[in-house]
């Protein structure tokens, strides 16, 4: 386990990222939870006194990382942007997702359908299957699941399915 501080920042503009509050992972720290790795993993700890299982670290060049915080994480932190967190961290080895039945059901209908969901990363696939298992009600989670399997048959990101038929800033008139 590895224990460090960092200060909660937040991206102004930064693509997709902007607005993400996040928590800066150097390189050297990173290594020390898994060594030369270059493309998102999981990790589990505590962040202050909480507990954390199967969050992604993400790739920011050169080696270095973020962990973003949603939320639900900052309000159990009660901290902000400017905050320092006290990291313990070690890679989660242990993380699985698990595929709704409902979900797999209608992505075995064609088999390309299953193939570009299974081969989108596992970050990906985890935010489908949160975005799908969030819907409160039956209606949202069948219009997710009929999003979803739209996104799949056109071989579409989390991100690209969720900007779909949304006006980009500068389409939109004054």
């Amino acid at each position: 386990m590895i224990s460090f501080k960092a200060e909660i920042e937040r991206f102004d503009e930064m693509g997709e990222k902007s607005g993400w509050t996040y928590v800066f992972v150097p390189q050297v720290i990173a290594n020390q939870i898994k060594a030369g790795c270059r493309k998102s993993f999981r990790v589990k700890g505590k962040l202050d006194q909480v507990q954390i299982e199967g969050i992604s670290l993400v790739p920011m060049g050169e080696g270095d990382f973020i962990m973003a915080l949603n939320g639900t994480l900052r309000k159990k932190l009660r901290k902000e942007k400017g905050g320092v967190l006290e990291l313990q961290l070690e890679e989660d080895t242990a993380f699985k997702i698990e595929m709704p039945e409902d979900l797999e059901l209608c992505l075995s209908d064609e088999p390309h359908l299953l193939k570009n969901f299974l081969k989108q990363p596992k970050s990906h696939q985890n935010w489908y299957i949160n975005w799908l298992n969030t819907a409160k009600t039956e209606p949202t989670r069948t219009k997710r699941i009929v999003k979803i399997v739209a996104a799949m048959d056109k071989d579409w990101d989390f991100g690209t399915m969720m900007r779909d038929g949304k006006p980009r800033p500068d389409d939109r008139t004054s």
